[in-house]
């Protein structure tokens, strides 16, 4: 049913950016359409801290941007509409685990669709790539694992327990609104019951992070042509995909993703009446808003 984070590092962060901008963190705010419609600054930015785009790049890149978010606005939202009243019928009965992985399948394929359409874009991106950009884009990745570190590896396993916990009842919360001191403990349990090992989820992240900087190393070293480096590009996310369902910590991963399906499928038991009708109408209200945007003119 619900679009959880299976795992703590997520997808590749430019299709992550725009799926999760879509379908959870935009709808914390209190105007999805809002949130959308400045989805392609926001994405900018984004990129920007990465890479420090210089006066050449910064013109293209934000057309390719606006291009890549018109598209989406066209062909996507409405699909997503789709996933939001398949939600609301699944919450109106007793889904079960093997609803949340065709819904968790289903994201993946709309995340790789994503990333497969910017091909052409990230491999202008990657092409116009400075020495010092991609030495940029790499204290960027140790910034943001020394952040994760701080986040998720702090204290012992209790506190970090804690501390995913937490995380997990923001997104619970955003659907059900709040919980009883009985229902946390409950879902407490359930969130427990998972695995922990971070420094797995932090090794995985690093692998995908080196992949790339190898990547926009090599079409540098080589001079690579468009069409070479959208094939480096299209098997690095290929590869991707395949390590998520096929990595050395596939038992880990397996077992844990399991452990989040259990967590979300006990809250949906427990949650009452009037938390189930919250989510509708939150969900009801994120498809109004999918369905204006994409009326909206490109």
């Amino acid at each position: 049913m619900e679009k959880f984070n299976m795992r703590p590092a997520g997808f590749r962060p430019l299709a992550r950016y725009l799926l999760i901008a879509a379908l959870l963190l935009l709808s914390a705010c209190s105007s999805l359409r809002l949130a959308y419609n400045h989805g392609d600054t926001l994405l900018y930015w984004w990129l920007d801290a990465y890479v420090d785009l210089d006066s050449d790049q910064k013109s293209w890149v934000k057309s390719d941007i606006d291009n890549l978010f018109q598209w989406h606005r066209k062909t996507q939202l409405h699909d997503y509409v789709q996933i939001l009243q398949n939600a609301q019928r699944q919450l109106q009965g007793n889904p079960t685990q093997a609803d949340l992985q065709a819904d968790y399948a289903d994201i993946k394929s709309r995340t790789e669709l994503l990333l497969f359409k910017a091909l052409p874009e990230l491999a202008d991106l990657a092409r116009s790539l400075k020495p010092d950009q991609i030495d940029q884009m790499q204290k960027k990745f140790a910034s943001n694992n020394d952040e994760f570190r701080k986040k998720n590896m702090k204290g012992d396993r209790d506190q970090q327990q804690q501390y995913r916990y937490k995380k997990s009842m923001e997104q619970f919360e955003l659907w059900f609104g709040s919980f009883s001191s009985e229902q946390e403990a409950i879902i407490r349990k359930a969130s427990d019951a998972r695995p922990l090992d971070n420094a797995i989820w932090l090794a995985e992240r690093q692998q995908r992070q080196k992949d790339v900087l190898d990547l926009v190393q090599k079409v540098q070293r080589e001079k690579l042509s468009k069409d070479a480096t959208m094939t480096q590009i299209h098997t690095l996310i290929r590869d991707g995909f395949e390590r998520m369902d096929h990595s050395d910590h596939q038992a880990f991963t397996d077992s844990y993703n399991d452990g989040t399906m259990q967590l979300i499928l006990t809250v949906i038991k427990i949650a009452t009446p009037e938390q189930k009708a919250h989510a509708q109408k939150r969900m009801q209200g994120w498809i109004d808003d999918f369905n204006s945007l994409a009326a909206q003119p490109g």
